[in-house]
């Protein structure tokens, strides 16, 4: 697919846009001002592939911690502030690697001049984040309600205050909970501007719900050549957000770092106790980093197919099953014996 041609900005070590590879990230859940689950929860999801994680900055204190949270994690740290301009510039001078800010709500010119000469000296971007929760009054009046055109008007009005400045280190966000409205507001915006875009639906809900809107949406995206940063928001643990963005990704074959898993959802033919292997098989490669296509199939009719499309695999009979690798037919094994050999023959490549 033709990826959408953005400026390219610099994350700490990341490059973001420009033809980079699509960057995930996530936000913590914890007590910014509690370094040590902050902490803890940002190493989870860097064990995950997180690549760049937000934090809250909520008050002074919030921002104090962003020198202790940045001393003890390895990717790059990215201050979330509202209002208040002073929180930005506390954050910066603690080492934040990057400032989600709307510069429109900070304060006064001068207070916001104030943020941008921080971030030029320290080298930091800026990611201007417009939600349809929180657009601006007269928007609202405007258009009646946060349609995707109202979205993308208040982008610009908030990168047209950087730009005054000379600032271009931007990557902006526009999301909604709804999928087809964030998706019209990416378009939009992508029309216009070559700012590199973080995309997300906001609000997605529950892990389930969460999941399947993240996926249509962004994958609507993605597979357009829209979008440089990917989050997905759930109401769940971070580190599945990680992890359902990376199989977006992977599906469209824009990422693969791990292993993809190829199972039957089984069916009157099955013979074997397919879930319960595919289960142990998905646990067990949960820490493999490497793409590697895995098969695990429940009978004779598309299993010896997909099998042998596969690195490694196995297709299940009556009670036993056939182990495939690279298209060949390496033994046939007892049931009992499909998973272990099957993990072990993993491990070997």
């Amino acid at each position: 697919m033709a990826k959408k041609s953005t400026k390219q900005i610099t994350l700490g070590d990341l490059s973001i846009g420009g033809g980079a590879p699509v960057v995930v990230q996530s936000m913590t859940k914890t007590d910014t001002c509690d370094v040590r689950s902050t902490v803890f929860q940002i190493k989870r999801l860097e064990a995950a592939g997180c690549e760049a994680v937000r934090v809250a900055v909520l008050n002074a204190d919030a921002a104090g911690t962003i020198k202790s949270i940045r001393k003890k994690i390895k990717i790059p740290l990215i201050a979330d502030v509202h209002f208040d301009h002073r929180l930005a510039l506390s954050a910066l001078a603690n080492g934040a690697d990057g400032l989600r800010i709307n510069p429109g709500n900070i304060g006064s010119k001068l207070k916001v001049k104030e943020v941008v000469s921080a971030a030029k000296d320290k080298g930091v971007p800026i990611r201007i984040g417009v939600n349809a929760g929180s657009l601006e009054k007269e928007l609202l009046k405007k258009y009646g309600h946060p349609s995707a055109k109202a979205l993308v008007e208040s982008a610009g009005r908030h990168i047209k205050i950087l730009e005054g400045l000379k600032f271009t280190a931007i990557k902006v966000s526009l999301k909604a909970s709804d999928v087809m409205k964030t998706v019209e507001a990416y378009r939009l915006f992508s029309k216009t501007y070559r700012y590199p875009l973080h995309i997300g639906i906001s609000e997605a809900g529950p892990a389930f719900q969460g999941t399947i809107k993240s996926a249509v949406g962004l994958g609507i995206l993605l597979s357009e050549g829209i979008g440089d940063t990917i989050r997905v928001s759930l109401t769940a643990d971070p580190v599945e957000e990680v992890r359902v963005a990376y199989e977006i990704l992977k599906s469209l074959h824009l990422r693969q770092t791990s292993p993809e898993i190829i199972s039957c959802p089984t069916c009157g033919r099955c013979q074997i106790n397919i879930r319960g292997i595919v289960e142990k098989v998905e646990a067990g490669l949960m820490k493999v980093k490497k793409p590697l296509k895995v098969a695990v199939m429940g009978c004779v009719v598309n299993g010896p197919g997909e099998a042998r499309e596969a690195d490694i695999g196995i297709a299940g009979g009556k009670g036993m099953g056939i182990l495939f690798k690279h298209g060949k037919v390496v033994k046939t094994l007892k049931e009992d014996e499909l998973f272990s050999t099957l993990m072990r023959e993993i491990k070997k490549l």
